[in-house]
């Protein structure tokens, strides 16, 4: 019995659930051919890759899904996925990625569209919806903390998670509500080992009626990939790693993002309550069992020092 890489639901002999197809596109009938290998997507990653003007550690392609034709595109301009094929050297990065930002959803947090889908090869590639295009061709400015702050990508690791309140208020529309958005991130990451969210993985996204921050990406559990000792790319209290429960509640939420305690308390409880059921979709995840209970075993971990 196959299971879905969109829904993670039983499909039977096919590759996708009608479910997920139809998440896709309504107007999908059958199955969508990405009509390249790991390999492939990653030579014309590094083709694509000035036109796009996407860098980093995944190679990334911009794709449009050509529902008549049932078949991504690799296009330059007016993509509507970003997607990210297996990565030579690090494993699993697409389940990985995949996985986390579904338990993103269960703390809360605002995600866009994503799933796995496969190549010619039968691998694996992660799959995301742009969130800053909406309507026909029209798009939502976004800008990252990188851009906000005056930094270049060769320096955005060069600020702290304090640095980011101020951008929240000098820009947002509601920094009150993006401060609570911001602490349920921050504790989320912690949790997940997500040790590389730097200045370009914060956004602000201007909405015709409000700033805001955008809805979460490049959420993954970086600590069981490369294994290094930092839990937090950008310091809290100074720190990159140790870090406790008194920095992230007591000093950063409430001293520095001056949220009440009720607020903390409710937000402590809503991520202990989706903790408890992360467990079952990390069962259902297309991450090996080796990569799992890494994946576990952290969770436990960091949990212990939140919680208890």
């Amino acid at each position: 019995m196959s299971r879905c890489p969109i829904t993670y639901k039983e499909c039977g002999s096919s590759k996708y659930s009608k479910e997920g197809l139809k998440l896709l596109s309504k107007n999908l009938s059958q199955n969508p051919d990405l009509p390249y290998s790991a390999a492939e997507q990653i030579s014309l990653a590094g083709k694509y890759a000035t036109k796009l003007s996407i860098a980093g550690v995944q190679p990334k392609l911009s794709v449009r899904l050509n529902v008549p034709k049932h078949r991504f595109e690799v296009v330059d301009r007016g993509g509507v996925y970003i997607i990210k094929p297996p990565h030579p050297i690090y494993p699993e990065l697409p389940q990985n990625e995949d996985l986390t930002m579904r338990l993103a959803r269960i703390a809360g947090i605002d995600v866009p569209f994503h799933g796995l889908i496969y190549g010619s090869d039968a691998s694996l590639s992660y799959l995301i919806k742009r969130f800053d295009r909406y309507g026909h061709g029209k798009k939502y400015a976004i800008e990252d903390f990188s851009q906000l702050s005056y930094h270049t990508r060769d320096t955005k690791y060069d600020s702290s998670m304090e640095k980011l309140i101020s951008v929240l208020e000098k820009y947002c529309s509601f920094p009150v509500l993006e401060k609570v958005k911001l602490f349920r991130m921050t504790l989320f990451c912690f949790l997940v080992g997500n040790e590389d969210m730097h200045l370009k993985n914060f956004s602000l996204i201007r909405r015709p009626n409000k700033v805001e921050l955008s809805p979460a990406y490049d959420l993954i559990n970086s600590t069981i990939v490369i294994e290094g000792p930092d839990e937090f790319a950008l310091p809290i209290a100074g720190k990159r790693s140790k870090i406790s429960r008194s920095s992230l509640c007591k000093y950063y939420g409430s001293e520095r993002l001056e949220l009440h305690a009720k607020v903390i308390e409710d937000e402590l409880q809503s991520m202990y309550e989706a903790s408890q059921v992360w467990d079952e979709c990390i069962q259902q995840s297309f991450l090996s069992e080796e990569m799992q209970q890494k994946y576990r075993s952290l969770i436990t971990e960091r949990c212990e020092r939140l919680f208890q």
